[in-house]
């Protein structure tokens, strides 16, 4: 594989923190998969996202997601976990064809600034200057 092709690929499979929001804003978002545990999902998460923990997505996400050509991003933690890598891999393995892994995870796009939805309501982090321009 050459540098094109390869990278050519990350792009079609994967998106970040700023251009997801940027689709969403836009109204053109996918649906937005959370594979994280129960905790959590309560202690943060991308405002509408759809909780299915990696655990129980192939007997869930039918019923979520039954559209199998529908654009899906799923989500982890952050850059150290591997949670949404393996969840796009089921799903693909699942027949889904337009999934994509948000790189960074919940970490990044909490990091950036991006609006995050509590189980106390929804808010804003401050922005962290590695990760996002102030």
């Amino acid at each position: 594989m050459d540098a094109v092709t390869f990278f050519a690929a990350r792009l079609r499979w994967q998106t970040d923190p700023s251009d997801l929001a940027a689709e969403r804003a836009g109204g053109q978002g996918p649906v937005v998969i959370d594979t994280r545990d129960d905790a959590a999902w309560r202690q943060g998460r991308i405002p509408g996202a759809v909780h299915v923990p990696g655990s129980v997505l192939a007997e869930r996400i039918g019923s979520v997601v039954p559209d199998r050509d529908a654009e899906v991003v799923v989500y982890c933690w952050g850059p150290g976990c591997n949670g949404s890598t393996k969840a796009a891999l089921q799903l693909a393995e699942l027949g889904y064809t337009r999934v994509r892994e948000l790189v960074g995870g919940f970490e990044y796009w909490a990091r950036e600034g991006l609006a995050i939805e509590t189980d106390g309501g929804r808010k804003r982090r401050p922005v962290d200057e590695l990760t996002a321009p102030v």
